[in-house]
């Protein structure tokens, strides 16, 4: 690994900053000073993961000045995710293949770099900051973080493993679940929290059958001893069990936490958002509502002990997850200040709630939806919706929403669309026929998770607007290549093993690309967002990998069970798309949204990203696709990257959405920013990836902007 100082990058990468170094240096004597240093210590910068910066140093007068101080190029190809952490003037980051590094947050130069030996690839999404007396400068300073199936604890000073944690440094998230570690497939890709001497993880779990159960977990961050957990399938005795099949926590899988938590330090709260029980799409082996599936979960954050939930989903088999950690906030009622915690989802809702007692800070109401027409299913009769603020994105795809971007295209999507089902949120899916899903299994929101400012709570969120579609289809449940293939991967890549472009790849000729070794690896361990599928035998992973690489040619020789599965199968995520590969709806497909969490209206509302070659041709501000968060600033900034294709990071002014600055990064910023201050100056840090367009490369580069360092003296 290398460190690159800006004319390395900029002719390395065909790195662009808008506005010239010349410019950047005039007519900015009157800078305003900045604390001397200032740390983002944590996954969302503060303890309320609000994104929120009081950093000033950088702001609406000034931000079109800003030029690369530095970047650090990991050499590694993959994509990135991750939102480092800065503490004590260290940068603390993890590379695409997971591993963990540190640099001089100044001048990126390399300090440390563990290396666990696993070969991860699963998106690893930020680590935890810990130290003895809580300070950044405490007496015993450890960083925890996520690789696969392991949570490491590290010396902070020097990147080695703390031998005295777990086993030599480590703990194997896969044990303590009450199901075989063969079949526990797990992977820590958002950071845990922490609370006193515990850290709180969650986990993503794999989304077919058998998965394990979703616990929430708290181990001593000294020894690595679990001190407790809170089962989020409820065991006999347990509060919500009656909501499941009687023998439900045996053998259903998931309800996890994959996309963080909050801690409320104060009060000794940690609020979980959960997601949805494997299987996602079909529940008739777990008939009743699922509680804690689908919600969001306020623990005791010492005992694990639950103080209020609220659930957002009914027996989930639409894969609607809370995508992303809540923010906690105060907002005004009836004159007053209220303590709260508000939650996005992937339906484009806000959910508002007293931090407390889980009192809806707005009105929520339940509506009657129609029953399941699938043999075995039973869907809950209601659902719940916020009545403010509105959705920040679109909830029903109509005829005249459809693409227009040509007479032929409109035609093509117009014939496709009305064979299909599009009836809105929380209406069941169909064997055989076609359903829209709008906003997409992606969301609207997403992992990112939204920024807050503490000031005026106004909610600033990213959403993406596509549509995609998804059906049902017989489970044969048959122990052939092709059947296991169904079973376990058409969910993703679909029946004709065609994927879902851009971000899922097809499979087809994929033994043309791909050895056996290489596909039975990838199969095994997960890559991606793929999970991996440790439950297969020896036998199922050879006959599998034979059926990808020249089709349905052998038998499985074992007689080793079949995948556990259902009556029905999902028929594979496919995206709405035209004939040349764009989102098959009007624009906009993606925004950003500012919302006054005081009164739930709209303070503004704009479109996020484009497609350059669309740009070039006149189809400009379309928005785009986009992951990752946005980070405000007491400085008047709102900075997000996130898009896609444009590879763009930009500043907005918080106050009206303007358009201040941006710049094309090497690779699209697909990660939440962070920004921090070191000797009195300024910095806007991002990871640069992509790997979410399969059309363009993938690396792991991050960025650091600062002022022109004359002008911050």
């Amino acid at each position: 690994m290398k460190s690159f100082v800006v004319p390395s990058i900029a002719l390395s990468f065909g790195f662009m900053c808008l506005v010239s170094f010349s410019t950047a240096a005039q007519n900015i004597s009157s800078t305003p000073k900045v604390e001397r240093n200032q740390s983002w210590p944590v996954n969302g910068g503060t303890s309320a993961n609000n994104h929120y910066s009081p950093l000033t140093q950088i702001n609406r007068d000034n931000v079109a000045n800003l030029v690369v101080a530095w970047s650090y190029d990991t050499h590694e190809k993959g994509g990135l995710q991750t939102s480092p952490i800065i503490v004590d003037g260290v940068l603390y980051a993890i590379t695409p293949t997971q591993k963990v590094f540190a640099v001089d947050a100044a001048t990126g130069k390399p300090l440390w770099t563990f290396d666990s030996g696993i070969a991860g690839t699963q998106p690893e999404r930020g680590l935890v900051f810990w130290s003895s007396d809580g300070s950044e400068h405490g007496a015993e300073r450890r960083i925890l973080v996520g690789v696969m199936n392991f949570l490491y604890a590290l010396n902070a000073e020097t990147g080695k493993p703390i031998s005295s944690f777990g086993s030599n440094g480590r703990v194997d998230l896969r044990e303590g679940l009450g199901r075989p570690l063969s079949s526990s497939w797990i992977s820590l890709t958002s950071p845990g929290v922490i609370y006193k001497d515990l850290i709180i993880v969650g986990g993503r779990n794999a989304e077919t059958l058998p998965a394990p159960p979703g616990d929430i977990r708290a181990f001593d961050v000294r020894t690595g001893r679990m001190r407790w957990a809170f089962h989020t399938i409820p065991r006999p005795g347990e509060f919500g069990y009656e909501t499941w099949p009687a023998d439900a926590w045996k053998y259903i899988g998931a309800a996890n936490n994959w996309c963080g938590m909050t801690v409320d330090a104060q009060r000794g709260i940690v609020f979980v958002p959960t997601g949805s029980a494997a299987f996602d799409f079909y529940g008739g082996n777990r008939i009743g509502d699922n509680l804690f599936a689908n919600s969001l979960i306020a623990l005791n954050a010492a005992t694990g002990e639950r103080l209020w939930h609220f659930q957002a989903v009914k027996h989930d088999v639409w894969d609607r997850d809370f995508p992303s950690a809540p923010v906690l906030v105060t907002v005004k009622r009836d004159g007053a200040d209220v303590d709260a915690v508000a939650q996005t989802s992937k339906q484009g809702f806000v959910f508002l709630f007293d931090r407390t007692t889980g009192k809806p800070m707005f009105p929520i109401q339940y509506r009657k939806y129609p029953a399941s027409t699938v043999p075995g299913e039973v869907t809950a009769p209601e659902q719940p919706l916020p009545t403010k603020p509105a959705p920040f994105a679109r909830q029903l795809l109509t005829e005249d929403m459809l693409s227009n971007r040509t007479p032929e295209i409109h035609q093509q999507i117009l014939e496709q669309f009305r064979k299909s089902r599009s009836e809105g949120q929380f209406v069941p899916f169909s064997v055989g026929i076609d359903s829209v899903i709008f906003p997409g299994f992606d969301g609207a929101a997403e992992w990112g998770g939204p920024a807050v400012d503490p000031n005026t709570s106004i909610l600033y969120v990213n959403s993406n607007e596509m549509a995609w579609i998804a059906a049902l289809g017989p489970n044969t449940g048959e122990n052939s290549p092709k059947g296991i293939y169904l079973s376990q991967c058409a969910i993703c890549h679909g029946d004709k093993l065609a994927g879902s472009p851009p971000s899922t790849p097809s499979l087809v000729n994929v033994g043309s690309r791909l050895s056996p070794q290489q596909i039975a690896s990838t199969i095994k361990n997960g890559k991606g967002r793929m999970p991996g599928f440790s439950n297969l035998s020896a036998e199922q992973l050879s006959a599998l990998v034979d059926f990808l690489t020249g089709g349905e040619s052998k038998e499985v020789a074992s007689n080793q069970p079949t995948p556990p599965g259902m009556k029905y199968r999902f028929t594979g995520y496919r995206r709405f798309l035209d004939a040349d590969g764009y989102p098959a709806i009007a624009p906009p497909w993606g925004t950003l949204n500012a919302i006054d969490l005081n009164t739930g209206e709209y303070v503004w509302k704009i479109n996020l990203g484009e497609y350059p070659e669309l740009a070039a041709k006149g189809m400009t501000n379309t928005g785009s696709e986009n992951y990752g968060g946005p980070v405000v600033t007491a400085g008047g900034l709102l900075f997000i990257g996130a898009t896609n294709y444009d590879k763009k990071f930009r500043a907005f002014d918080k106050s009206t959405g303007k358009l201040l600055w941006e710049t094309t990064l090497p690779f699209a910023g697909n990660a939440t920013p962070a920004t921090y201050a070191i000797n009195g100056r300024q910095f806007v840090v991002i990871a640069a990836g992509g790997g979410k367009d399969l059309k363009s490369p993938s690396g792991g580069v991050y960025v650091a902007f600062a002022l022109p360092a004359k002008t911050t003296k």
